[in-house]
């Protein structure tokens, strides 16, 4: 019962971090959050150093624990990563999606693509999320899986919140529709090389953002926004 409690605490508090509810290199109100969850601060604290171990928070003596800040070598590097990871992805799932999954997609992409029409960025982002974590899944490669959930947690709170110019925006669209074309297909090779491209992109985008010192105050007021609007 415990480590579901952990399980439980530890999930939510990665979705505060991640989602938009702190900003980089901001305190964590350990006050709130355990009135929040209804938690002491001990299991509190077992979870953000299960956080700090992620590379999500960094805890200070005497000062607490810290989000990370947002910087531009280390945005460098998690894109690389999780850009290599993705192209495996794509060519393991195109040989191991069902159709079942497949179908699922398809719904995924329709939705998101009503969304993008709309320019309902919040709604876009998360079904843009989905549509990402379920190729990785359809893989069924533990490792695989493994690896991308850890180092995506550390680029989620930019990568699915980060400014999308017009421009920007539609070529993104323009991938996810070759992405769908790709897996339906079973193209592992075209899938892997564009998922590559479109992350090199993002990464693009955002490090531009990054230069310009506003991304780490457009995610955050981006998170507020999403967390205004109701799931898509």
């Amino acid at each position: 019962m415990k480590q579901n409690v952990h399980a439980d605490l530890l999930g939510a508090l990665r979705d505060v971090v991640t989602g938009g509810d702190l900003p980089p290199a901001s305190r964590v109100p350990e006050k709130q959050l355990c009135d929040r969850f209804g938690v002491s601060r001990t299991p509190l604290r077992e979870a953000l150093k299960a956080l700090a171990a992620e590379g999500l928070v960094d805890l200070v003596p005497n000062r607490g624990a810290w989000t990370k800040p947002v910087t531009i070598d280390e945005t460098r590097d998690l894109f690389s990563v999780i850009g290599a990871l993705e192209e495996l992805a794509g060519e393991q799932c195109c040989t191991r999606i069902t159709e079942a999954e497949t179908e699922r997609l398809r719904a995924l992409h329709v939705a998101m693509r009503a969304r993008f029409e709309t320019r309902d960025l919040a709604a876009y982002y998360a079904l843009n999320r989905q549509i990402h974590e379920a190729i990785v899944a359809s893989t069924r490669n533990e490792v695989l899986t493994r690896l991308y959930m850890q180092t995506n947690a550390r680029i989620a709170r930019i990568r699915f919140v980060a400014p999308m110019p017009p421009a920007i925006w539609t070529t993104a669209m323009q991938e996810h529709d070759g992405m769908m074309n790709a897996i339906e297909r079973r193209d592992g090779t075209v899938l892997g090389n564009i998922l590559r491209t479109h992350l090199r992109h993002k990464c693009a985008a955002i490090i531009a953002d990054l230069e310009s010192g506003t991304t780490e105050a457009d995610a955050t007021e981006a998170g507020r926004r999403r967390r205004r609007r109701p799931p898509a």
